[in-house]
């Protein structure tokens, strides 16, 4: 499967934790993020990350034509919803694409773990047929 990792600049520490407890379940996938985060997610756990731009230089725009075009089966997007920043994606244009394209999105750590726990238990297997 196809995962998608975003995080805002206040939770880009706590993605990293995350795919740190979970790596033995994200090794198996394919991971693509914007390019801070995949940068900051491979420094500590050693997984092979596809990198976009920066968010706020088009890596979100790259993220959101993958999923468009049906790339991505699960998308991960730790955000900040209470420190906004202006340089930061745009969660409300994420989270039309997934709910149009049946992506399951994550936007916490609680939602984020019960994914990729059911990615790890094969619950997710039906975004193979949905392709």
């Amino acid at each position: 499967m196809n995962i998608g990792l975003i995080a805002h600049d206040a939770k880009k520490k706590l993605m990293q934790n995350f795919c740190i407890a979970y790596r033995g379940i994200l090794i198996k996938h394919a991971l693509y993020a914007t390019a801070t985060t995949g940068r900051l997610v491979e420094e500590v756990t050693n997984l092979n990350i596809h990198k976009y731009l920066a968010g706020h230089l088009g890596g979100e725009q790259q993220l959101a034509i993958e999923i468009e075009h049906n790339h991505i089966d699960m998308l991960i997007f730790m955000r900040d919803p209470l420190t906004p920043k202006t340089h930061e994606p745009d969660v409300n244009n994420i989270v039309k694409l997934c709910d149009t394209h049946n992506i399951p999105l994550a936007t916490n750590v609680a939602t984020a773990e019960l994914l990729v726990k059911a990615l790890d238990r094969g619950d997710l297997d039906w975004r193979d047929a949905y392709k």
